[in-house]
């Protein structure tokens, strides 16, 4: 018997489909099957469509190095410079 083995992205270890109706295809089966949720997206490394659990609106938004709220001391008594 012969078992199909699909690609796998070299970089990410996902499985590769070639156009996004294929894995449409492939996650609403999955929420058949499983009752698992997942998304699809387009991989920057290998250009083909993966699919995912986390949900694309809901991820956190890029905010540049030099715009990062630092971290405060939760040391008691601690109180920040002033500048």
């Amino acid at each position: 018997m012969h078992y199909f083995t699909p690609k796998r992205c070299p970089e990410t270890n996902k499985i590769m489909y070639h156009d996004k109706a294929q894995a449409l295809r492939a996650a609403d089966q999955s929420f058949v099957e499983r009752g698992a949720e997942l998304w699809v997206y387009r991989c920057e490394y290998c250009g083909t469509w993966h699919l995912t659990h986390r949900d694309p609106r809901a991820s956190y938004a890029h905010v540049p190095l030099n715009q990062q709220i630092k971290p405060h001391s939760r040391k008691k008594g601690y109180k920040p410079r002033r500048r």
